[in-house]
Parts: C-alpha cells; sequence; structure tokens
C-alpha cells in the first residue's frame, strides 16, 4: 500500500522584510499588525505565502477567540475549484465536517475561491462566532456566515490538528 507523504512548509524567515498590512485590512481589522509568515511548498514547488495579520492582544494559545486575517499570495496558478475541494479536506482534519455542512460549504468556497495566478491573493477575515469574509486581490468577495464553518477554515493554519505543523508555528509567531 501506498502512503501519501505530508505536505511540506518551509518557513519564510526574513526578519528583514517588511510587509504592508493589506488594504482590506483597514476598515475590517484596524490596527493590524503581522503576527508572523510561511511559505507552503508540495513536492518541492512553492504554492504560496501565508501571512497572519492580527488585533492587538492576540493570544496564539486562543486564536479561534480572536478576529484574524490569513492572507494567501499565490506563487503558481491554481484552480479556484481545487483550492476548494482541497480546503474541505483540510477542514476535515482539523474537526468534524457533518456530510450536509461539507457540501453547503464546498458550494461556498467554489464561489469565494477564483482560479489564481502566480501574485493573486486572498484574503480570509475570521470573525469568532459569526464567520469568514473573503477578499480577492483587496476587493469584498464572498461572506460565509456560519461559525463552524469558519473555525474549521482558519484551523487549517491555525488549529493544533493542522497538517503543516511548521507552518503553523510560523504563522502563530511560534517558530
Amino acid at each position: 500500500m501506498l502512503t501519501r507523504r505530508p505536505v511540506l512548509a518551509t518557513l519564510l524567515a526574513l526578519p528583514w522584510a517588511v510587509q504592508a498590512r493589506p488594504a482590506e485590512l483597514s476598515t475590517e481589522l484596524p490596527g493590524a499588525k503581522l503576527q508572523g509568515q510561511g511559505l507552503l511548498r508540495f513536492l518541492g514547488l512553492r504554492v504560496y505565502n501565508a501571512r497572519l495579520w492580527v488585533a492587538e492582544g492576540f493570544k496564539p494559545e486562543e486564536y479561534a477567540l480572536h478576529p484574524v486575517a490569513l492572507e494567501l499570495e499565490y506563487a503558481r496558478d491554481l484552480v479556484g475549484k481545487l483550492i476548494a475541494e482541497r480546503s474541505l479536506v483540510e477542514m476535515r482534519k482539523v474537526g468534524d465536517v457533518p456530510q450536509d455542512k461539507g457540501n453547503a460549504w464546498l458550494a461556498a468556497m467554489e464561489q469565494a475561491f477564483p482560479d489564481v495566478k502566480a501574485g493573486d491573493r486572498i484574503t480570509g477575515l475570521y470573525k469568532p462566532g459569526e464567520g469568514m469574509r473573503f477578499f480577492v486581490n483587496g476587493k469584498a468577495g464572498r461572506e460565509v456566515r456560519d461559525a463552524a464553518f469558519a473555525q474549521l477554515f482558519i484551523g487549517i493554519w491555525l488549529s493544533p490538528r493542522s497538517s503543516e505543523p511548521a507552518l503553523r508555528r510560523a504563522l502563530l509567531g511560534l517558530a
């Protein structure tokens, strides 16, 4: 039986690199600061740079209680439908996804995630107890008003059950 190798995360440890806060956060998460960043690689290929933006008072061990923004800047062209499908697979690794919810969440993500080209950005704003709001290249996109969806979605990167523990540590500033 063949086993699948886990996706490898490579840290982007450039302390001298200053990241500009995404413009969409000026009203959505005022005063946000960069908590951490990392680079996701799959089979040696760069997939995206990830940055976690947080408000004052953020505590990594209580990430699900704080509004945060996760910014993904893609390093390659990807099909939006496949991004959505992979996201659902990763959400199931983080927690329980009921079948009826999974189908609805997949449909919502397919609407939220367009095909991306290298350099495109998708930013997800996590609102605890409310849902997720997505921005594509700084423009407001789909909002999913479901607290369970939002917690599992942001958990892809921030949960202790993340399939990418090195990337998680980098984003939370624990690396």
